[in-house]
């Protein structure tokens, strides 16, 4: 995680103070001869962190279709083209495309950056899909939007359509998206996909929002950081049988059912999260948790085990940098989501 800029540091300050939080001496130990003239180019990587950036499986860190032909699309036929291809490929978006027939997840091989050109890439009535084996893929800077089934409601069990669906994929990176008001998941991380990294992303709008595991076995490693959940039900994200869990840096706004639920065997560790209105904002049955330095405003709670066990070390693992809780929600109100300066 790169220091924050000058900049970063007093919007935050500032947004927080207007929502009566305080972040005490934060924009008063940047000088005011430090603030650059213009919006800071980024508060965050331009590689993969967490584990995604960790070798493992005999290959690794992610870099997507770092050294291949870089190329733009702005049609379903060229996108399709280009994500399935063997060879890699930096794919840029440059506008909204539209999937037909609706519901499509594309198939993704490996190797590959999909990424949208600052805020105009959109993916529309469509997602895409990385199956068995499939590694080293990059989706980046997105809008994924728009499958929803109304027949389908509430159970949202008939039309399979997710924005980004994992299958036994390995080192992933799914950053700076917005995946909003799909008719079943936002993203499905399955049958033992790891060494994934989902980081800055806005989840919108949604029923079924983030699952994790449809497996037995516990060997999945997953690093979840500065997410924003809004208006969401279930699933932000439901974690089943995971190694090593590491959520921090999360936002929850207005979570129906349930927060971060840690299920099965789940080792997982929480820490410096922002919750607001969320029901059972995280929590486990079974599975280790370790949370620390979380804040929770106006959220309820039913009779559910808040913490239990050591589970692990992050940085056994990976050096990072959690930013304190209180300033969460400013900065992914601005920073979370596809950003300008990416993909240009």
């Amino acid at each position: 995680m790169n220091p924050w800029p000058a900049t970063r540091l007093r919007r935050a300050a500032a947004a927080a103070a207007a929502a009566g939080l305080v972040l005490a001496g934060l924009a008063a130990a940047v000088p005011a001869s430090a603030e650059p003239p213009s919006r800071p180019r980024q508060g965050w990587s331009d590689t993969a962190d967490g584990f995604a950036s960790l070798p493992g499986l005999g290959r690794g860190p992610t870099t997507g279709g770092e050294g291949g032909a870089v190329v733009e699309v702005d049609t379903m036929a060229e996108l399709q083209q280009y994500v399935t291809a063997p060879e890699p490929y930096v794919v840029k978006v440059t506008g909204a495309i539209t999937i037909e027939p609706k519901g499509t997840e594309l198939k993704v091989a490996s190797d590959k950056t999909i990424v949208g050109v600052g805020t105009s890439g959109e993916i529309v009535g469509g997602g895409f899909f990385l199956g068995t084996g499939v590694h080293n893929v990059i989706i980046r800077n997105l809008t994924i939007r728009d499958t929803l089934m109304p027949e389908d409601d509430p159970d949202d069990k008939e039309y399979d359509f997710d924005a980004i669906q994992l299958d036994t994929a390995d080192h992933i990176w799914i950053d700076h998206n917005t995946l909003t008001r799909m008719n079943d998941g936002l993203l499905d991380s399955r049958k033992d996909t790891t060494f994934l990294t989902v980081s800055w992303n806005r989840f919108f709008d949604n029923n079924k929002t983030f699952g994790i595991g449809w497996t037995p076995n516990v060997t999945s490693q997953i690093t979840i950081h500065h997410n924003w959940f809004k208006n969401t039900v279930q699933r932000n994200p439901s974690a089943d049988n995971i190694a090593n869990l590491h959520m921090y840096n999360n936002y929850l706004e207005n979570a129906s059912a349930y927060g971060n639920y840690v299920r099965g065997k789940t080792s997982a560790v929480i820490e410096n999260s922002f919750y607001r209105g969320t029901h059972n904002p995280y929590y486990t049955v079974d599975g280790e948790l370790v949370q620390r330095g979380n804040i929770t405003v106006d959220c309820t709670w039913g009779d559910v085990i808040r913490e239990q066990g050591d589970a692990f070390d992050p940085r056994d693992f990976y050096d990072y940098k959690a930013d304190p809780a209180a300033a969460v929600p400013a900065l992914l109100n601005e920073f979370s989501g596809p950003q300008p300066e990416i993909g240009t």
